[in-house]
Formats: C-alpha cells, sequence, structure tokens
C-alpha cells in the first residue's frame, strides 16, 4: 500500500509517500506561501534527487494539485499515476472530546470537524481545507484523519478539568486537551524498544521541544498528564508563545494596552516566548549563539525555558512515583546539547544522570545519553509523526476493506 501524508497549515502543506510494504519514504516535501508571492514547492526524492518549483499557488487545491503533479512526474516523481496512491492520511490538530482515536474520514466525520473550529481556530480551519481539496483531487481514495489530541484522551478528569465553574465545560469542553499526540506516541515507543521492556512496566517522561514545546508523563504507555492544554499556548516556554501565565495578568494588559481579543491573542502566540523574552530571535540556535556573545536578554530567555522544562518534569516526576526514562525530541531536543545538560543536571539525587559526551555526541540521531550507572534511562529520539500516521492510515483503510 502507498500511504500519502498531508500536514496542512494556513499558509503550507507537508507532504510524505509512504510505501507501506517496508514503510519506506518515497519522496517528501512541502508547499510553502500559499495565496502569496513567491510561493514555492520543495522536493525530494528517496534517491536523494531535490528539486524546487515556484507558481502562482493560490489555495490548497492548488497546492495539493503541485504535489500529486510532481509525484508522477516523468523527471521528478516516483509514481507513474495517481491511481497508485492507494490512501491519504491527514494531519488533523484538533479531535474535541469526540475522536479519542484515529477515524477513516466520511461526511459525517466532516461535519462533526466544523464544530471544532472554534477549539482550533488556529489548525483545524487549514486541516479542513486540505482534506476537502483531496475529496476533489483524489475522489474515492480513501482517507483517514489522525489527530493531535487523541493520545491524551487517557488523562483522568482531575488532570484534564480547570478549576472553573463545572457548568462550563458542560456547555462549551473547555478543558486541556494537549497536543504533539502523534510525536509523544511515537518516541515513547522506540524509547520501549531501545530499553526492550514491555510498555506496561514503563513510566516515561517525553518532551517534545521545537518552535512548539510540551511535554507528556506516561504511565505504561498511556498519556496522564501534558503540558499544553485547551489550547497549545499553555505549558512550556515555546518560539513565539508565552506557556504559563497568570490568566488575570492577560485582562490586565488588555486594559493597559487597549488591546483587542485578537491583539491579545496574537501578542501570546506570535510576538512572545522566546522570541519575546530575548527581543534576539524564536531559535533556540541563534537564542545560543547570542547567550554565547554575551547578550543578557539571550542568557535569560535561555534560562526561563530550561527552568520551566526542569520543572514540569519535576511536577511529573513526582505525579508518576518514580520513573524509568525520558526522552527529547523535535528541533531544539534533539540538536541542543545545552538545553538537554541544563534542564537534567539538578536531577542526579532522583538517579538520573547524563553522560556529558553522550549528551555532546546526541546531534539529530537516535543516541541514549544517560550514564551508566544513571538508574533512569535519557534518550534523543528524532520523532517521526508522520509514519505514525501512514501506519494507523493503512491499519484502519483496510479494517474497512476486510
Amino acid at each position: 500500500m502507498k500511504v500519502l501524508v498531508l500536514n496542512s497549515g494556513s499558509s503550507s502543506v507537508k507532504y510524505q509517500l509512504f510505501n507501506m510494504d517496508d514503510r519506506s519514504v518515497l519522496a517528501k516535501g512541502q508547499v510553502e506561501r500559499i495565496g502569496m508571492k513567491g510561493a514555492v514547492l520543495s522536493h525530494k526524492r528517496h534517491d536523494g534527487h531535490k528539486v524546487k518549483m515556484a507558481g502562482e499557488i493560490i489555495d490548497h487545491q492548488t497546492a495539493i494539485e503541485y504535489i500529486l503533479a510532481i509525484l508522477i512526474s516523468e523527471n521528478h516523481g516516483v509514481l507513474k499515476d495517481r491511481n497508485e496512491i492507494d490512501a491519504v492520511g491527514h494531519r488533523v490538530v484538533h479531535g474535541g472530546e469526540k475522536f479519542k482515536d484515529s477515524v477513516v474520514i466520511t461526511k459525517d466525520v466532516i461535519d462533526q470537524l466544523q464544530e471544532f473550529i472554534d477549539l482550533a481556530p488556529l489548525h483545524n480551519p487549514h486541516n479542513l481545507k486540505g482534506i476537502n481539496a483531496c475529496h476533489q483531487l483524489l475522489r474515492d481514495v480513501p482517507m483517514v484523519a489522525v489527530f493531535d489530541t487523541a493520545f491524551h484522551s487517557t488523562m483522568p478528569d482531575y488532570a484534564y478539568l480547570y478549576g472553573l465553574p463545572y457548568i462550563l465545560y458542560k456547555r462549551y469542553a473547555v478543558r486541556r486537551y494537549g497536543f504533539h499526540g502523534t510525536s509523544h506516541y511515537y518516541v515513547s515507543r522506540r524509547a520501549r524498544d531501545l530499553m526492550g521492556v514491555e510498555m506496561d512496566d514503563l513510566k516515561m517522561i517525553t518532551c517534545h521541544l521545537g518552535n512548539g514545546c510540551s511535554i507528556t508523563a506516561l504511565d505504561g504507555g498511556k498519556s496522564i498528564d501534558t503540558s499544553m492544554g485547551f489550547t497549545p499556548v499553555e505549558g512550556l516556554l515555546m518560539g513565539t508563545r508565552s506557556g504559563d501565565v497568570d490568566p488575570a495578568l492577560v485582562l490586565h494588559l488588555i486594559g493597559k494596552e487597549e488591546l483587542t481579543l485578537g491583539d491579545m491573542n496574537t501578542l501570546l502566540n506570535k510576538h512572545s516566548g522566546l522570541s519575546g523574552v530575548s527581543g534576539v530571535s524564536s531559535d533556540m540556535r541563534e537564542i545560543e549563539e547570542a547567550m554565547d556573545d554575551g547578550n543578557d536578554r539571550a542568557r535569560i530567555a535561555f534560562d526561563m525555558f530550561t527552568y520551566r522544562l526542569r520543572k514540569y518534569i519535576g511536577a511529573y516526576f513526582a505525579t508518576l512515583g518514580s520513573l524509568d526514562a525520558i526522552v527529547f525530541t523535535g528541533g531544539i531536543g534533539e540538536n541542543s546539547p545545552k538545553v538537554r545538560k541544563q534542564t537534567l543536571e539538578n536531577f542526579e539525587f532522583a538517579g538520573l544522570k547524563i553522560d556529558p559526551q553522550k549528551n555532546d555526541d546526541a546531534i539529530d540521531k537516535e543516541y541514549e545519553i544517560s550514564a551508566e550507572d544513571s538508574k533512569v534511562k535519557a534518550f534523543v529520539i528524532p520523532t517521526n509523526e508522520e509514519l505514525v500516521i501512514a501506519v494507523d492510515t493503512e491499519k484502519l483503510v483496510n479494517d474497512q476493506v476486510s
């Protein structure tokens, strides 16, 4: 089976085409700047061949037309005909309380996803655009929705509820949902495989650290708590998101700065975090360079990032009662030895100790970084959310046929 995985954002569509016989990636790439000048498709074939194509890509349907065209291109493609695509898996950010697992997409599913737009207005509308475009372009090809929130549906009520009147939860589904679920799922299973033990026996913390950041506590492979909440703003300091703030502070700033709700939403999501604190960048690599050059605001941003991460790890350690493994993934988690070192340096009391040389060597590759005498295993594991989506898609489509 050949599965096309799509991740449709506001102005981009990322894609990977999998051969599920051996789970290999035949081609991957992305369309950027949809609806803007300078729109471009970047494409890479499994043999290393790369190409970029500029064009007038006015909407998501046009973007997916470009993707399908290059996949069957004589010079750049890997397919003879688009009919070779057996299924499409879509990343969908929010499944609300309705979707606790991946699901084959039907008209009823699309109607229900429309209802969740209020819960994820920055993400779900664009995910739906990708789904609707594929309905037009691939007609009878089965499609599956894989939800960022689904993995965290195992959180207990005392972990996902807010301290607000319960009636607001019943009316508006106001609760903590969590995100990055496919990433936390993938790296936790890889850590299990590397340790050679049963998942039921493991207590683990997984840290997805990129432009968006989240941390999850897992007991027996199930999410029992996670840092992101009703939206992806809650929790850790991120590239441009604030993470945890006093909610009364939001009201205070709205009054002082005479902000609209839209202004405040933009401030929390796009002008805060590492970028807002440092005044340098949302990119941890640039933060570290500026810090090494003596930029004090960059140092503050770095220290805030690692301090908050360390605080969450400590809280989840206490919640779990013990810990067998901790995993770092995402752009920062996979590529910043400094972040990992400063985050974990105070956990030797709990039996967690990293090997400095292993930590320095672990750049963008699967690697154990814990010291030999560490009671808790520590890993760097590059995530593979697209593979999770492809596997779920294959399974559900096969189940539907049988």
